[in-house]
């Protein structure tokens, strides 16, 4: 029986840029950062908060299991927008909105009440789209 999911990648147009963001804007920290061999860097990195989870930040590059073709679509769907988003939770949205709002990271939609919740939506410098929300407390009866 699967127990849980330890590692998810994203796709990064540039390791280093991705680094900046996710560590420098985002606070995450960084798990792993290691030299693969062949110019291949293992970089991994999470909220603090999230200790088991390791977010890959995987460049787009041609190899074993990715030609050439697949990796300029590939380079060309994540640049779009289009391939992938994830999901962050905060306990206070509006404060954390403002602090990535100072540190450049730039929202299409500012924190909006839904009925799952509040939420903001955000691209990392790849193009990466990602909601983040706030659940919505519940109401004392």
């Amino acid at each position: 029986m699967i127990s849980k999911l330890t590692h998810v990648s994203i796709y990064v147009l540039d390791q280093d840029s991705a680094y900046d963001f996710y560590v420098n804007k985002l606070g995450f920290e960084v798990r792993t950062d290691a030299a693969m061999g062949e110019g291949m860097r293992w970089l991994t990195v999470g909220p603090k908060e999230q200790a088991e989870l390791e977010i890959v930040l995987m460049p787009i590059t041609a190899g074993p299991t990715l030609s050439d073709e697949g990796a300029n679509q590939l380079r060309t769907l994540v640049k779009q927008g289009a391939f992938g988003f994830g999901v962050f939770e905060t306990p206070d949205i509006n404060a954390t909105y403002e602090e990535l709002k100072a540190k450049g990271v730039e929202f299409s939609k500012a924190p909006t009440q839904e009925f799952y919740g509040i939420e903001a939506l955000f691209k990392d410098d790849s193009g990466n789209w990602f909601s983040l929300g706030q659940k919505s407390k519940p109401e004392a009866s």
